[in-house]
């Protein structure tokens, strides 16, 4: 599958590769997650529920605003 590419193809797709990983690798984190679960967006129809996920899961700093907000100084 690779012999038609060549190496300015493997060279984009790499670059690809990790402008798209970088990103979900940080909020993966940042959710309390691992951030390894970020490569998961490399993984076609994975990558869709992965983002469902992020998306409606209870965000640590979000959770921590909610507390806050009750408390009174």
């Amino acid at each position: 599958m690779l012999n038609n590419i060549g190496m300015p193809g493997i060279v984009t797709t790499l670059i690809i590769a990790v402008v798209l990983v970088a990103p979900y690798w940080k909020l993966w984190s940042r959710t309390g997650h691992p951030g390894w679960l970020g490569l998961l967006v490399l993984v076609p129809i994975v990558n869709v529920v992965m983002i469902y996920v992020l998306a409606f899961k209870p965000w640590p700093a979000v959770e921590g605003e909610r507390s806050n907000a009750g408390q009174t100084s």
